[in-house]
């Protein structure tokens, strides 16, 4: 039996298995499944609502092909009503949390706003993350690109949505800083990705992970 400063080894990843794929994957890829207390299936992003946890792919084929197999009610052996666009409601709330956390960035003098400030901290090496608006210039995006290869560059959102986040009126380019709410925010929008194409370039971001032995815990909790 490992002994239980074994069990808690950082270099061990909590694993869940997708209802659909039956693959047990890194939680952090997943997205957690509750029925309330009136039998519907809603999305528990914080991981923290009671109840019998189900686990998804971050991906929007995923989640409707969940809903249409009646999945949840055949894993949760209990009645469990999953609507139709229980896709585009995960959608919907990764984009808020993602946004939300831009705007406690920004109350926490984590981001910076404009080209010109988004370079200057990319030379200082104070970027953990770049933003580009959706609708914004191309060449702005691949100016941004060029400028820091190896970060990873969200393009979910638009003007607009981050002007509303960041207290302007619109907003084409910004930067978050290095900390817990720069990976919470890349967390959620490597989700968003899967149901909202397009929503970040990673591409040659960061280096590559170390290699550990995972822990595969695939319970439902």
């Amino acid at each position: 039996m490992a002994s239980p400063a074994r069990e808690r080894s950082p270099d061990r990843v909590a694993r869940r298995r997708c209802l659909v794929s039956r693959t047990a994957d890194p939680r952090e890829q997943l997205i957690r499944f509750v029925l309330d207390p009136e039998h519907r299936v809603v999305p528990d992003l914080d991981e923290r609502l009671p109840g019998r946890g189900m686990w998804l792919s971050a991906d929007r084929d995923v989640v409707n092909r969940a809903v249409a197999g009646k999945l949840f009610a055949r894993t949760a052996r209990a009645p469990a009503t999953a609507e139709a666009d229980l896709a585009d409601k995960v959608e919907q709330l990764l984009a808020k949390r993602a946004l939300e956390s831009v705007g406690l960035a920004r109350r926490a003098g984590q981001v910076v706003v404009g080209f010109e400030q988004v370079r200057a901290w990319l030379r200082a090496s104070q970027a953990a993350v770049l933003i580009a608006a959706a609708d914004g210039a191309a060449d702005g995006r691949a100016k941004l690109r060029r400028l820091a290869p190896d970060l990873p560059l969200i393009t979910a959102f638009s003007r607009a949505e981050l002007g509303a986040c960041l207290g302007r009126d619109e907003v084409v380019h910004a930067a978050v800083a290095p900390g817990g709410l720069a990976q919470r925010l890349l967390r959620d929008v490597k989700r968003l990705a899967g149901f909202r194409p397009g929503a970040l370039d990673s591409s040659g971001a960061g280096a590559p992970p170390r290699r550990t032995e995972p822990r595969e815990t695939t319970g439902l909790k």
